[in-house]
């Protein structure tokens, strides 16, 4: 590949990441036109407190999909690590140890996840579909289908998802904190240029000296611990756990990666462009509940996004 193609490409993501940057502030002007609840401090907080769910996961989500491969179980697997969190609490385990599990166990699936890519050679749509019905599962054997409840009076547990700083949510300032984290591993570490490498061209990459296996291992497991915080920001929110929790959550992630302008075919996105398609998302969803639509309608309109995102990748 030549310097001026290169060039081009790397404008070419620019300009697509700028696109939903775009879409996002005229998307913020005509809500803020038509409701003015829609403009207030307090909604605002609503919203970003709302995106930092799906925005940890979507940076995961971003990194597997540069590499060409998708996470089906994300969904699933916030659940299952939202249960297992729950109930070591409810069974009167020390705060300390429960997150630490709950952390733990996203990383086991998430690895569980990347074994099933990497060793059994399966395709990863095939890989985390099984995941996503194998740990919701779990998730309804270890609750026998109800909810884990009444989890209050937990210090760190109430900060991580309900506490705030300088008047700002502690979620929205955890997922600033991982956008930044995000952002420099893919854009200014050898390993981010591997990601890139192989979703661009997995046999070249391997020529060049890159282990297409750890890589990949790498981005599932990283995947599977976005969603295990996710989880305990969720667990804190409601002070509870259920096992249908994060249903459909994979649709919103997959949507925000595809509108910040990340291919589809792997090899080129950028995760400032996750972090816009993640606050579109969001404040679709806040404007169509200010506005009453019912949430099956939601779901209809999340799936349009998605549709006209993937078909404006010219690589689809």
């Amino acid at each position: 590949m030549t310097e001026a193609t290169k060039n081009r490409e790397k404008w070419i993501n620019m300009l697509k990441s700028m696109g939903a940057i775009y879409f996002l502030i005229l998307l913020v002007a005509i809500l803020s036109i038509l409701m003015p609840q829609f403009r207030t401090l307090n909604n605002a907080m609503i919203v970003l407190r709302q995106a930092s769910v799906t925005g940890f996961v979507a940076f995961g989500m971003t990194c597997v999909i540069l590499t060409g491969g998708i996470d089906l179980s994300i969904g699933s697997t916030l659940a299952l690590t939202a249960v297992i969190g729950a109930l070591l609490l409810d069974a009167g385990v020390q705060e300390v140890v429960a997150i630490l599990a709950v952390l733990c166990s996203g990383l086991a699936l998430g690895a569980l996840n990347g074994l099933t890519i990497t060793k059994l050679r399966l395709q990863p749509f095939i890989a985390t579909l099984i995941g996503m019905s194998v740990f919701r599962g779990l998730a309804l054997i270890l609750t026998g289908g109800r909810s884990v409840a009444g989890l209050t009076g937990f210090y760190v547990l109430e900060t991580i998802g309900r506490g705030d700083f300088l008047g700002v949510p502690i979620p929205i300032w955890l997922m600033i904190v991982a956008f930044g984290l995000f952002f420099f591993l893919l854009h200014k570490t050898a390993l981010g240029r591997r990601i890139y490498a192989i979703g661009s061209n997995a046999t070249a990459a391997q020529l060049a000296g890159v282990s297409i296996t750890k890589t990949k291992m790498f981005v599932y497991i990283i995947s599977g611990l976005m969603a295990s915080v996710s989880a305990l920001i969720l667990v804190s929110r409601l002070r509870s756990a259920q096992p249908i929790m994060g249903e459909g959550l994979e649709l919103d992630a997959i949507a925000a990666v595809a509108l910040g302008g990340t291919s589809m075919a792997g090899g080129r996105g950028r995760i400032f462009g996750t972090l816009a398609g993640v606050l579109i998302i969001s404040i679709l969803s806040n404007g169509m509940n200010i506005l009453g639509v019912p949430s099956y309608y939601q779901t209809v309109v999340t799936g349009i996004v998605i549709f006209l995102a993937v078909l404006s990748d010219p690589n689809r």
